[in-house]
């Protein structure tokens, strides 16, 4: 009997596993986050005590699993954040088009000739 395995067509979304079925970037993170929230832990247990140490220690490592494990449309998690802080804060905002508006400019061009000539026929003693 033959047994039929699926393999999937497109094969850019398959990632190397290295050890522990985990990606180089997840066991990176994974470490990272193991050696700061475990020492957090035994640090504070005797401060916060047991579960509050351990409320504390999963707060500081949460931002490495969401490192390790958030990916969108191909892109890691610090690269969206990079990409977000430069389309928001690092670069000017698009301005919107401002067209100019000819029947003021006419306006305007009407009420100065209207003074200069005010202002001349005051000066020639008409007024």
């Amino acid at each position: 009997m033959a047994i039929s395995v699926p393999v999937p067509k497109d094969l850019s979304g398959i990632k190397t596993k290295v050890a522990l079925n985990l990606t180089k970037r997840q066991l990176i993170c994974f470490s990272g986050a193991a050696m700061t929230g475990v020492p957090l832990y035994f640090l504070t247990r005797g401060i916060f005590g047991t579960q509050g140490a351990a409320f504390l220690m999963v707060g500081v490592m949460l931002p490495f699993f969401f490192l390790a494990m958030y990916e969108k449309d191909g892109f890691p998690a610090e690269k969206i954040v990079y990409f977000m802080i430069r389309q928001k804060i690092l670069t000017p905002g698009i301005r919107p088009y401002k067209s100019e508006n000819l029947y003021e400019q006419l306006e305007e061009q009407e009420k100065i000739r209207r003074e200069v000539r005010y202002l001349e026929e005051k000066a020639s003693g008409k007024v």
